[in-house]
Protein backbone atom coordinates (compact mmCIF):
# COMPACT_ATOMS: atom_id res chain seq x y z
CA UNK A 1 0.00 0.00 0.00
CA UNK A 2 2.95 2.33 0.34
CA UNK A 3 2.57 3.22 -3.48
CA UNK A 4 -1.09 3.92 -3.23
CA UNK A 5 -0.33 6.25 -0.39
CA UNK A 6 2.49 7.89 -2.30
CA UNK A 7 0.38 8.30 -4.91
CA UNK A 8 -2.72 9.96 -2.88
CA UNK A 9 -0.25 12.41 -0.70
CA UNK A 10 1.43 13.35 -4.07
CA UNK A 11 -1.71 14.35 -5.31
CA UNK A 12 -3.27 16.12 -1.98
CA UNK A 13 -0.46 18.08 -2.00
CA UNK A 14 -0.40 18.99 -5.25
CA UNK A 15 -4.06 20.32 -4.24
CA UNK A 16 -3.14 22.33 -1.90
CA UNK A 17 -0.28 24.27 -3.99
CA UNK A 18 -2.63 24.79 -6.99
CA UNK A 19 -4.71 26.78 -3.91
CA UNK A 20 -1.44 28.72 -3.12
CA UNK A 21 -0.41 29.84 -6.46
CA UNK A 22 -4.47 30.48 -7.39
CA UNK A 23 -4.01 32.75 -4.42
CA UNK A 24 -1.84 34.95 -6.14
CA UNK A 25 -4.63 35.33 -9.27
CA UNK A 26 -7.24 36.27 -7.42
CA UNK A 27 -6.76 39.88 -6.78
CA UNK A 28 -10.20 41.33 -7.41
CA UNK A 29 -13.95 40.01 -7.22
CA UNK A 30 -14.33 38.93 -10.59
CA UNK A 31 -10.77 37.29 -10.58
CA UNK A 32 -11.65 35.17 -7.02
CA UNK A 33 -15.58 34.22 -8.00
CA UNK A 34 -15.62 33.25 -11.46
CA UNK A 35 -11.87 33.24 -12.65
CA UNK A 36 -12.09 36.71 -14.09
CA UNK A 37 -14.51 35.40 -16.80
CA UNK A 38 -11.17 34.29 -18.76
CA UNK A 39 -11.35 30.37 -19.35
CA UNK A 40 -10.95 29.05 -22.89
CA UNK A 41 -12.76 26.08 -24.38
CA UNK A 42 -10.16 23.37 -23.18
CA UNK A 43 -10.11 24.84 -19.41
CA UNK A 44 -14.19 25.19 -19.28
CA UNK A 45 -14.75 21.94 -20.42
CA UNK A 46 -12.63 20.50 -18.37
CA UNK A 47 -14.10 22.17 -15.35
CA UNK A 48 -17.44 21.83 -15.91
CA UNK A 49 -17.37 17.98 -16.03
CA UNK A 50 -15.30 18.42 -13.29
CA UNK A 51 -17.89 19.73 -11.26
CA UNK A 52 -21.06 17.70 -12.58
CA UNK A 53 -19.37 14.54 -11.73
CA UNK A 54 -18.80 14.00 -8.57
CA UNK A 55 -18.70 11.21 -5.68
CA UNK A 56 -22.16 10.45 -6.59
CA UNK A 57 -21.62 10.32 -10.14
CA UNK A 58 -18.83 7.73 -9.15
CA UNK A 59 -19.28 5.80 -6.03
CA UNK A 60 -22.99 5.99 -6.59
CA UNK A 61 -23.26 5.70 -10.06
CA UNK A 62 -21.60 2.36 -9.76
CA UNK A 63 -23.57 1.54 -6.73
CA UNK A 64 -26.31 2.15 -9.44
CA UNK A 65 -24.71 -0.19 -11.78
CA UNK A 66 -24.35 -2.71 -9.48
CA UNK A 67 -27.73 -2.67 -8.27
CA UNK A 68 -29.38 -2.43 -11.93
CA UNK A 69 -27.12 -3.15 -14.35
CA UNK A 70 -26.39 -0.84 -17.80
CA UNK A 71 -29.64 1.14 -16.84
CA UNK A 72 -28.04 2.45 -13.42
CA UNK A 73 -26.64 4.83 -15.91
CA UNK A 74 -29.85 7.05 -15.89
CA UNK A 75 -28.67 8.89 -12.60
CA UNK A 76 -25.53 10.51 -14.48
CA UNK A 77 -26.84 10.41 -17.82
CA UNK A 78 -29.84 12.80 -16.80
CA UNK A 79 -26.72 15.31 -15.58
CA UNK A 80 -25.49 15.00 -18.98
CA UNK A 81 -28.39 15.40 -20.69
CA UNK A 82 -29.15 18.73 -18.21
CA UNK A 83 -25.99 19.99 -19.07
CA UNK A 84 -26.32 19.58 -22.71
CA UNK A 85 -29.46 21.60 -22.66
CA UNK A 86 -28.05 24.13 -20.76
CA UNK A 87 -24.79 24.35 -22.63
CA UNK A 88 -27.16 24.29 -26.17
CA UNK A 89 -29.86 26.63 -25.55
CA UNK A 90 -28.90 28.73 -22.54
CA UNK A 91 -25.38 29.33 -21.61
CA UNK A 92 -24.49 32.01 -23.99
CA UNK A 93 -27.44 34.22 -22.79
CA UNK A 94 -26.32 33.65 -19.02
CA UNK A 95 -22.44 34.12 -19.96
CA UNK A 96 -23.58 37.94 -21.53
CA UNK A 97 -25.49 38.81 -18.02
CA UNK A 98 -22.54 39.60 -16.44
CA UNK A 99 -23.83 38.39 -12.87
CA UNK A 100 -21.96 36.65 -9.99
CA UNK A 101 -25.32 34.91 -9.16
CA UNK A 102 -28.51 33.50 -10.35
CA UNK A 103 -30.35 35.76 -7.73
CA UNK A 104 -28.72 38.91 -9.37
CA UNK A 105 -30.18 37.51 -12.51
CA UNK A 106 -33.67 37.58 -11.78
CA UNK A 107 -33.40 40.39 -9.91
CA UNK A 108 -32.15 42.15 -13.21
CA UNK A 109 -35.02 40.36 -14.66
CA UNK A 110 -37.79 41.32 -12.47
CA UNK A 111 -36.95 44.55 -10.94
CA UNK A 112 -35.50 43.49 -7.99
CA UNK A 113 -37.09 42.03 -4.87
CA UNK A 114 -36.85 38.75 -5.75
CA UNK A 115 -33.29 38.25 -5.19
CA UNK A 116 -33.09 37.53 -1.44
CA UNK A 117 -35.99 35.01 -1.11
CA UNK A 118 -34.23 33.03 -3.92
CA UNK A 119 -31.03 33.67 -2.59
CA UNK A 120 -31.87 31.78 0.91
CA UNK A 121 -33.52 28.82 -1.28
CA UNK A 122 -30.46 28.31 -3.64
CA UNK A 123 -28.06 28.87 -0.75
CA UNK A 124 -29.96 25.97 1.74
CA UNK A 125 -29.73 24.12 -1.76
CA UNK A 126 -25.77 24.77 -2.60
CA UNK A 127 -25.18 24.10 1.40
CA UNK A 128 -26.30 20.47 1.55
CA UNK A 129 -24.77 20.07 -2.01
CA UNK A 130 -21.50 21.13 0.15
CA UNK A 131 -22.46 18.54 2.32
CA UNK A 132 -22.98 15.80 0.63
CA UNK A 133 -19.85 15.87 -1.01
CA UNK A 134 -17.84 16.38 1.85
CA UNK A 135 -19.73 12.98 3.52
CA UNK A 136 -18.07 10.93 0.58
CA UNK A 137 -14.72 11.88 2.11
CA UNK A 138 -15.46 8.83 4.21
CA UNK A 139 -15.64 6.42 2.14
CA UNK A 140 -12.53 7.06 0.41
CA UNK A 141 -10.70 7.96 3.39
CA UNK A 142 -11.92 4.30 5.12
CA UNK A 143 -10.59 2.08 1.98
CA UNK A 144 -7.51 4.30 2.05
CA UNK A 145 -6.18 4.92 5.79
CA UNK A 146 -9.15 3.25 7.48
CA UNK A 147 -10.03 6.20 9.46
CA UNK A 148 -12.79 6.69 11.25
CA UNK A 149 -15.66 8.87 9.74
CA UNK A 150 -15.15 11.93 11.67
CA UNK A 151 -11.30 12.33 10.64
CA UNK A 152 -11.68 11.17 7.66
CA UNK A 153 -14.38 14.79 6.66
CA UNK A 154 -12.33 16.58 8.37
CA UNK A 155 -9.36 15.70 6.37
CA UNK A 156 -10.81 15.72 3.34
CA UNK A 157 -12.50 18.96 4.02
CA UNK A 158 -9.86 20.86 5.16
CA UNK A 159 -7.93 20.23 1.99
CA UNK A 160 -10.92 21.82 0.07
CA UNK A 161 -11.77 24.19 2.12
CA UNK A 162 -7.93 25.18 2.23
CA UNK A 163 -7.65 25.47 -1.26
CA UNK A 164 -10.99 27.25 -2.28
CA UNK A 165 -10.18 29.96 0.48
CA UNK A 166 -6.77 30.51 -0.57
CA UNK A 167 -6.98 31.59 -4.53
CA UNK A 168 -11.25 30.99 -4.87
CA UNK A 169 -12.27 30.32 -8.16
CA UNK A 170 -8.94 29.77 -9.63
CA UNK A 171 -7.60 27.77 -7.26
CA UNK A 172 -10.46 25.47 -8.28
CA UNK A 173 -10.89 25.62 -11.81
CA UNK A 174 -6.92 24.55 -11.47
CA UNK A 175 -7.09 21.79 -9.20
CA UNK A 176 -10.94 20.81 -11.36
CA UNK A 177 -8.61 20.54 -14.26
CA UNK A 178 -5.95 18.15 -12.87
CA UNK A 179 -9.31 16.39 -11.15
CA UNK A 180 -10.65 15.55 -14.24
CA UNK A 181 -7.44 14.35 -15.95
CA UNK A 182 -7.01 12.10 -13.35
CA UNK A 183 -10.87 11.42 -13.16
CA UNK A 184 -10.54 10.42 -17.25
CA UNK A 185 -7.37 8.39 -16.52
CA UNK A 186 -8.45 6.69 -13.37
CA UNK A 187 -12.09 5.48 -13.64
CA UNK A 188 -12.35 5.33 -18.48
CA UNK A 189 -8.70 4.29 -19.10
CA UNK A 190 -8.07 1.97 -16.43
CA UNK A 191 -10.55 0.97 -13.91
CA UNK A 192 -13.00 0.15 -16.58
CA UNK A 193 -11.28 -1.87 -18.79
CA UNK A 194 -9.41 -3.87 -15.72
CA UNK A 195 -13.21 -4.41 -14.08
CA UNK A 196 -14.40 -5.54 -17.50
CA UNK A 197 -11.27 -8.08 -18.00
CA UNK A 198 -11.44 -9.54 -14.49
CA UNK A 199 -15.07 -10.16 -14.79
CA UNK A 200 -14.84 -12.33 -17.50
CA UNK A 201 -15.82 -10.12 -20.70
CA UNK A 202 -19.14 -9.03 -21.36
CA UNK A 203 -19.65 -13.07 -22.59
CA UNK A 204 -19.31 -13.96 -18.89
CA UNK A 205 -21.20 -11.07 -17.55
CA UNK A 206 -24.76 -11.88 -19.71
CA UNK A 207 -23.88 -15.46 -18.94
CA UNK A 208 -24.11 -14.64 -15.06
CA UNK A 209 -26.47 -11.87 -14.80
CA UNK A 210 -29.79 -11.86 -15.11
CA UNK A 211 -31.38 -10.08 -18.85
CA UNK A 212 -32.90 -7.03 -17.02
CA UNK A 213 -29.48 -6.31 -15.91
CA UNK A 214 -28.56 -5.29 -19.92
CA UNK A 215 -31.98 -3.63 -20.70
CA UNK A 216 -31.95 -0.31 -21.31
CA UNK A 217 -35.09 1.03 -18.92
CA UNK A 218 -34.66 -1.75 -16.25
CA UNK A 219 -34.38 0.88 -13.65
CA UNK A 220 -38.02 1.42 -14.56
CA UNK A 221 -39.73 4.03 -16.76
CA UNK A 222 -40.73 6.22 -13.55
CA UNK A 223 -37.61 6.09 -11.67
CA UNK A 224 -36.26 7.98 -14.45
CA UNK A 225 -38.85 10.43 -15.26
CA UNK A 226 -37.86 11.24 -11.88
CA UNK A 227 -33.80 11.42 -12.28
CA UNK A 228 -35.14 13.95 -14.90
CA UNK A 229 -37.30 16.18 -13.13
CA UNK A 230 -34.33 16.41 -10.51
CA UNK A 231 -31.13 16.30 -11.96
CA UNK A 232 -31.78 17.17 -15.86
CA UNK A 233 -33.71 20.53 -14.54
CA UNK A 234 -31.12 21.17 -11.43
CA UNK A 235 -28.25 21.58 -14.07
CA UNK A 236 -30.13 24.28 -15.90
CA UNK A 237 -30.91 26.75 -12.34
CA UNK A 238 -28.04 25.62 -10.00
CA UNK A 239 -25.89 28.13 -8.36
CA UNK A 240 -22.63 25.99 -8.61
CA UNK A 241 -23.35 25.46 -12.47
CA UNK A 242 -24.11 28.59 -13.25
CA UNK A 243 -20.80 30.17 -11.87
CA UNK A 244 -19.21 27.63 -13.92
CA UNK A 245 -20.92 29.02 -17.21
CA UNK A 246 -19.91 33.12 -15.59
CA UNK A 247 -16.06 31.85 -15.83
CA UNK A 248 -16.50 31.46 -19.94
CA UNK A 249 -14.33 33.80 -21.94
CA UNK A 250 -17.26 34.52 -24.09
CA UNK A 251 -20.24 32.48 -25.87
CA UNK A 252 -18.91 29.99 -28.03
CA UNK A 253 -16.59 29.08 -24.88
CA UNK A 254 -20.22 28.25 -23.00
CA UNK A 255 -21.91 26.91 -25.78
CA UNK A 256 -19.32 24.32 -27.05
CA UNK A 257 -17.53 23.40 -23.88
CA UNK A 258 -20.27 22.83 -22.00
CA UNK A 259 -21.63 20.28 -24.88
CA UNK A 260 -17.94 18.87 -24.80
CA UNK A 261 -18.37 18.51 -21.28
CA UNK A 262 -21.78 17.25 -21.52
CA UNK A 263 -20.84 14.58 -23.94
CA UNK A 264 -18.20 13.38 -21.63
CA UNK A 265 -21.24 12.93 -19.18
CA UNK A 266 -22.75 10.65 -20.71
CA UNK A 267 -19.80 8.41 -21.40
CA UNK A 268 -18.89 8.63 -18.09
CA UNK A 269 -22.47 7.30 -16.70
CA UNK A 270 -22.57 4.41 -18.93
CA UNK A 271 -18.92 3.64 -17.78
CA UNK A 272 -20.02 3.44 -14.02
CA UNK A 273 -22.94 1.06 -15.26
CA UNK A 274 -20.35 -1.27 -16.84
CA UNK A 275 -18.13 -1.03 -13.69
CA UNK A 276 -21.15 -1.56 -11.34
CA UNK A 277 -22.51 -4.69 -13.46
CA UNK A 278 -18.46 -5.76 -13.40
CA UNK A 279 -18.86 -5.78 -9.92
CA UNK A 280 -21.96 -7.61 -9.82
CA UNK A 281 -20.54 -10.69 -11.63
CA UNK A 282 -17.39 -10.73 -9.18
CA UNK A 283 -19.08 -10.11 -5.79
CA UNK A 284 -22.97 -11.20 -6.15
CA UNK A 285 -23.32 -10.69 -2.33
CA UNK A 286 -21.97 -7.68 -1.51
CA UNK A 287 -23.96 -6.32 1.89
CA UNK A 288 -24.39 -2.44 0.03
CA UNK A 289 -24.15 -1.67 -3.37
CA UNK A 290 -22.48 1.19 -2.50
CA UNK A 291 -19.12 -0.91 -1.16
CA UNK A 292 -19.01 -2.11 -5.27
CA UNK A 293 -16.04 0.90 -5.96
CA UNK A 294 -14.41 0.39 -3.26
CA UNK A 295 -14.32 -3.41 -3.34
CA UNK A 296 -13.53 -3.92 -6.93
CA UNK A 297 -10.86 -0.86 -6.61
CA UNK A 298 -9.10 -2.87 -3.39
CA UNK A 299 -9.37 -6.32 -4.89
CA UNK A 300 -8.97 -6.37 -8.52
CA UNK A 301 -6.29 -3.65 -9.21
CA UNK A 302 -2.84 -3.65 -8.65
CA UNK A 303 -0.39 -1.37 -6.82
CA UNK A 304 -0.11 2.09 -8.05
CA UNK A 305 -3.03 1.83 -10.16
CA UNK A 306 -5.44 1.00 -6.97
CA UNK A 307 -3.94 4.63 -5.43
CA UNK A 308 -4.27 6.49 -9.37
CA UNK A 309 -8.23 5.08 -9.19
CA UNK A 310 -8.59 6.37 -5.17
CA UNK A 311 -7.21 9.06 -6.29
CA UNK A 312 -9.65 9.55 -9.50
CA UNK A 313 -12.47 8.93 -6.55
CA UNK A 314 -11.27 11.46 -4.36
CA UNK A 315 -10.96 14.36 -7.62
CA UNK A 316 -14.50 13.19 -8.58
CA UNK A 317 -15.79 14.23 -4.62
CA UNK A 318 -13.21 17.15 -4.14
CA UNK A 319 -14.40 18.65 -7.74
CA UNK A 320 -18.00 18.59 -6.45
CA UNK A 321 -17.27 20.01 -3.03
CA UNK A 322 -15.48 22.72 -3.87
CA UNK A 323 -17.58 23.85 -6.44
CA UNK A 324 -20.71 24.01 -4.26
CA UNK A 325 -18.84 25.67 -1.45
CA UNK A 326 -17.98 28.44 -3.12
CA UNK A 327 -21.20 28.82 -4.73
CA UNK A 328 -22.74 28.52 -1.06
CA UNK A 329 -20.27 31.35 -0.08
CA UNK A 330 -21.04 33.28 -2.98
CA UNK A 331 -24.69 33.07 -2.28
CA UNK A 332 -24.73 34.00 1.51
CA UNK A 333 -22.29 36.85 0.83
CA UNK A 334 -23.69 38.58 -1.92
CA UNK A 335 -27.40 37.62 -2.01
CA UNK A 336 -27.89 37.17 1.85
CA UNK A 337 -25.51 38.46 4.05
CA UNK A 338 -24.96 41.89 2.33
CA UNK A 339 -28.58 42.70 1.22
CA UNK A 340 -29.32 42.54 4.60
CA UNK A 341 -26.34 44.66 5.83
CA UNK A 342 -26.86 47.37 2.79
CA UNK A 343 -29.45 46.95 0.82
CA UNK A 344 -29.28 50.54 0.08
CA UNK A 345 -26.05 51.39 -0.53
CA UNK A 346 -24.55 52.54 -4.13
CA UNK A 347 -21.24 52.02 -5.78
CA UNK A 348 -19.06 50.28 -8.40
CA UNK A 349 -17.86 46.86 -8.59
CA UNK A 350 -14.22 46.84 -8.00
CA UNK A 351 -13.93 50.26 -7.84
CA UNK A 352 -10.11 51.43 -6.55
CA UNK A 353 -7.74 48.77 -5.21
CA UNK A 354 -8.86 49.14 -1.12
CA UNK A 355 -12.63 47.75 -2.42
CA UNK A 356 -11.56 45.51 -4.65
CA UNK A 357 -8.76 43.83 -2.02
CA UNK A 358 -12.07 44.63 1.11
CA UNK A 359 -14.39 42.90 -1.84
CA UNK A 360 -11.81 39.70 -1.75
CA UNK A 361 -11.17 39.61 1.68
CA UNK A 362 -14.96 39.31 2.49
CA UNK A 363 -15.27 36.30 -0.13
CA UNK A 364 -12.26 34.85 0.92
CA UNK A 365 -13.88 34.87 4.61
CA UNK A 366 -16.87 33.88 3.74
CA UNK A 367 -15.60 30.46 1.75
CA UNK A 368 -13.70 30.04 4.90
CA UNK A 369 -17.22 30.70 7.52
CA UNK A 370 -19.29 28.31 4.83
CA UNK A 371 -16.24 25.62 4.87
CA UNK A 372 -16.39 24.94 8.63
CA UNK A 373 -20.16 25.05 8.44
CA UNK A 374 -20.62 22.46 5.72
CA UNK A 375 -17.77 20.55 7.75
CA UNK A 376 -19.94 20.68 10.93
CA UNK A 377 -22.92 19.64 9.31
CA UNK A 378 -21.41 16.79 7.31
CA UNK A 379 -20.10 15.65 10.58
CA UNK A 380 -23.32 15.55 11.92
CA UNK A 381 -25.58 14.25 9.05
CA UNK A 382 -25.78 10.27 8.02
CA UNK A 383 -28.37 10.15 5.62
CA UNK A 384 -26.57 11.52 2.54
CA UNK A 385 -29.69 10.09 0.40
CA UNK A 386 -32.27 12.26 2.08
CA UNK A 387 -30.34 15.73 2.06
CA UNK A 388 -29.38 15.61 -1.42
CA UNK A 389 -32.90 14.98 -2.08
CA UNK A 390 -34.23 17.39 0.18
CA UNK A 391 -31.64 20.22 -1.76
CA UNK A 392 -32.81 19.22 -5.48
CA UNK A 393 -36.43 19.34 -4.42
CA UNK A 394 -35.96 22.26 -2.74
CA UNK A 395 -34.10 24.12 -5.80
CA UNK A 396 -36.42 22.88 -8.38
CA UNK A 397 -40.04 22.99 -6.66
CA UNK A 398 -38.88 26.84 -5.88
CA UNK A 399 -37.00 27.96 -8.36
CA UNK A 400 -37.01 26.29 -11.69
CA UNK A 401 -39.97 28.08 -12.99
CA UNK A 402 -38.74 31.55 -11.99
CA UNK A 403 -35.49 31.12 -13.66
CA UNK A 404 -36.48 29.78 -16.81
CA UNK A 405 -40.06 32.63 -16.62
CA UNK A 406 -37.58 34.74 -16.45
CA UNK A 407 -35.66 33.77 -19.65
CA UNK A 408 -38.14 32.41 -21.71
CA UNK A 409 -41.49 34.90 -21.01
CA UNK A 410 -42.28 38.08 -21.23
CA UNK A 411 -45.07 38.55 -19.37
CA UNK A 412 -43.85 36.86 -15.91
CA UNK A 413 -43.86 39.47 -13.26
CA UNK A 414 -41.60 39.89 -9.98
CA UNK A 415 -44.58 38.97 -7.84
CA UNK A 416 -45.36 36.04 -9.69
CA UNK A 417 -41.53 34.74 -9.22
CA UNK A 418 -42.09 35.60 -5.97
CA UNK A 419 -45.25 34.07 -5.80
CA UNK A 420 -43.51 30.40 -7.28
CA UNK A 421 -40.54 30.28 -5.22
CA UNK A 422 -43.26 30.56 -1.81
CA UNK A 423 -45.59 28.11 -3.31
CA UNK A 424 -43.95 25.66 -5.07
CA UNK A 425 -41.20 25.32 -2.49
CA UNK A 426 -44.03 25.54 0.44
CA UNK A 427 -45.68 22.63 -1.31
CA UNK A 428 -42.91 20.65 -1.51
CA UNK A 429 -41.52 21.14 2.36
CA UNK A 430 -45.24 20.16 3.00
CA UNK A 431 -45.33 16.94 0.46
CA UNK A 432 -41.98 15.55 1.95
CA UNK A 433 -43.58 15.69 5.36
CA UNK A 434 -46.47 13.88 4.22
CA UNK A 435 -45.57 12.18 1.58
CA UNK A 436 -41.45 11.09 3.06
CA UNK A 437 -38.54 12.67 1.76
CA UNK A 438 -37.66 10.14 -0.64
CA UNK A 439 -41.48 10.06 -2.21
CA UNK A 440 -41.47 11.52 -5.63
CA UNK A 441 -45.03 12.97 -5.12
CA UNK A 442 -43.16 16.05 -3.58
CA UNK A 443 -41.10 17.14 -6.60
CA UNK A 444 -44.11 16.51 -8.81
CA UNK A 445 -47.16 18.58 -7.25
CA UNK A 446 -44.12 21.34 -5.93
CA UNK A 447 -43.45 22.17 -9.69
CA UNK A 448 -46.98 22.10 -10.93
CA UNK A 449 -48.19 24.05 -8.44
CA UNK A 450 -44.78 26.63 -8.80
CA UNK A 451 -45.70 26.91 -12.39
CA UNK A 452 -49.38 27.36 -11.20
CA UNK A 453 -48.55 30.22 -8.77
CA UNK A 454 -46.61 31.85 -11.30
CA UNK A 455 -48.71 32.19 -13.75
CA UNK A 456 -52.01 32.88 -12.63
CA UNK A 457 -50.07 36.05 -10.03
CA UNK A 458 -48.14 36.97 -13.18
CA UNK A 459 -51.70 37.58 -15.15
CA UNK A 460 -53.40 39.04 -11.88
CA UNK A 461 -50.45 41.57 -11.33
CA UNK A 462 -49.03 44.69 -13.37
CA UNK A 463 -46.34 43.73 -16.72
CA UNK A 464 -42.90 44.46 -15.40
CA UNK A 465 -41.73 48.10 -16.10
CA UNK A 466 -40.74 48.66 -19.78
CA UNK A 467 -37.70 49.83 -18.52
CA UNK A 468 -36.53 47.18 -16.83
CA UNK A 469 -37.13 44.63 -19.60
CA UNK A 470 -35.23 47.08 -22.34
CA UNK A 471 -32.04 46.96 -19.58
CA UNK A 472 -32.93 43.27 -19.39
CA UNK A 473 -32.69 42.76 -23.13
CA UNK A 474 -29.59 44.87 -23.50
CA UNK A 475 -27.43 42.73 -20.62
CA UNK A 476 -29.17 39.20 -22.96
CA UNK A 477 -27.36 41.20 -25.85
CA UNK A 478 -24.43 41.90 -24.26
CA UNK A 479 -24.59 45.32 -24.63
CA UNK A 480 -23.61 46.60 -20.53
CA UNK A 481 -20.60 45.99 -18.74
CA UNK A 482 -20.21 43.38 -16.12
CA UNK A 483 -22.61 44.04 -13.49
CA UNK A 484 -22.76 47.43 -14.89
CA UNK A 485 -27.25 47.79 -14.44
CA UNK A 486 -26.33 46.51 -10.64
CA UNK A 487 -26.22 49.16 -8.27
CA UNK A 488 -23.50 47.96 -5.61
CA UNK A 489 -23.76 44.24 -7.35
CA UNK A 490 -20.40 43.22 -4.67
CA UNK A 491 -22.51 44.29 -1.67
CA UNK A 492 -25.45 42.27 -2.70
CA UNK A 493 -27.73 45.58 -3.37
CA UNK A 494 -30.96 45.50 -6.33
CA UNK A 495 -30.44 46.36 -9.69
CA UNK A 496 -30.99 49.85 -10.77
CA UNK A 497 -32.82 49.57 -14.36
Amino acid sequence: MAVDYAVIVVYLAGMLAMGWWGMRRAGSKSEFLVAGRRLGPWMYSGTMAAIVLGGASTIGGVGLGYRHGLSGAWMVFTIGLGLLALSVFFSARIARLKVYTVSEMLDLRYGGRAGLISGIVMWAYTLMLAVTSTIAYATIFDVLFDLNRTVAIILGGTIVVAYSTLGGMWSITLTDMVQFVVKTIGVLLLLLPIAVVKAGGFGEMRAKLPDEYFAPFGIGGETIFTYVLIYTFGMLIGQDIWQRVFTARGDKVARWGGTVAGTYCLAYALAGAVIGTAAKTLYPDLGSADDAFATIVKDELPIGVRGLVLAAALAAVMSTSSGALIACATVANNDIWSRLRSAGREGGDGAGGDARHDEVRGNRLFVLIMGVAVIAVAIALNNVVEALTVAYNLLVGGLLVPILGGLLWRRGTVYGALAAVIVGGGAVVGLMAAYGILATEPIYYGLLSSLAAYVIVSLMTRPTDEAVLVAWRRRLAGQEGEVGAVASAGEGAVPVV
